[in-house]
Order: C-alpha cells, then sequence, then structure tokens
C-alpha cells in the first residue's frame, strides 16, 4: 500500500463518519484540512483532499446555503496549514476558531439581521455547536495523525506523498 492509497483510505472514513449520526460540528473535515496539507508534498492536492471528502458526502446530505462559506473555511484551513508546515494543538484550535467565525458570518449573511444586535444574536446561538467543533477537530486530528505514523511505520510506507 503506498501513502496516497492510506490517506484515500482515510477520505473515505472521513466521508463514511460524516453520514452516520453524530453530534453536530463534531466532524473529522478540519482535522483532514490540516492534516493533508501538512502531509501531501503536492500542496494543491493536500488543499483539495477535505474539499473532495465534503463534496463526496454533502452530494448525499445536501448542499445548502451556507456551504459556500463552510468551503471557504476549509481553504483558508488548509492554507494555513501549509503555512505552518507542521500541526499543533493550538494550530488545531486556531482552525475551530477560524471554521466558527467564517461559518456563521456566512450565517448571519444569510439569515439573520444586518444589525450588530443580529450579529451578537448569530454568535451567540452558535456557542453550543463551537464545543462540539473543538472536541471533534481535536479528536479527528489526533487520530489521524497517529493512526496514519502506526500504519505508516506497520506499512513501512516511506515515499513521499505527491
Amino acid at each position: 500500500m503506498k501513502k496516497e492509497q492510506l490517506l484515500i483510505l482515510f477520505v473515505i472514513i472521513a466521508v463514511l463518519f460524516r453520514l452516520v449520526p453524530h453530534p453536530p460540528n463534531f466532524a473529522p473535515i478540519t482535522a483532514l484540512a490540516l492534516f493533508s496539507s501538512t502531509t501531501f508534498r503536492n500542496k494543491i492536492v493536500g488543499t483539495l483532499i477535505p474539499l473532495l471528502a465534503m463534496s463526496i458526502s454533502d452530494l448525499y446530505l445536501g448542499f445548502y446555503s451556507i456551504s459556500l462559506w463552510v468551503y471557504l473555511s476549509f481553504i483558508i484551513i488548509s492554507s494555513l496549514g501549509i503555512f505552518w508546515k507542521e500541526v499543533k494543538t493550538k494550530n488545531v484550535l486556531i482552525s475551530s476558531i477560524l471554521f466558527f467565525i467564517v461559518t456563521n458570518f456566512g450565517v448571519w449573511l444569510l439569515g439573520y439581521p444586518k444589525t450588530i444586535n443580529g450579529l451578537i444574536l448569530c454568535y451567540t446561538v452558535a456557542i453550543p455547536f463551537f464545543g462540539y467543533s473543538i472536541l471533534g477537530d481535536l479528536f479527528f486530528y489526533n487520530l489521524l495523525k497517529y493512526s496514519f505514523s502506526y500504519t505508516e511505520s506497520k506499512l513501512k510506507l516511506s515515499e513521499k506523498l505527491s
């Protein structure tokens, strides 16, 4: 098995996880965005991986008016992963915060009064989802990181990802 095949397997697992019942925002896509953007040598491919996982699962789940903002947040998060070159816990937390800010700004634009009170209400209502995002992002990043390292060492995958 090559590293690319292993990462594709991780993408498939991420897609499947989005399709099974789970707490809101407790999903592997932010972790996948950070992981793939720091693991793939080809940064375009690394950036496209989480978007591919989202697109495939959204074909089943449906696309929503907020989808553009969600995809935008993952492009930004992947870009940060490229800039950071490695992921630390603080980078995962920054990514969770970024996802919260970007997606809820989109929710505010699409469904709340365009006032400061509407903006505050939008972000306030979203706080419970933010907790799930942080927990999911930390859980899935560590799961990806350690399961990939373990599998890589067991299978002796030494070639660099394309």
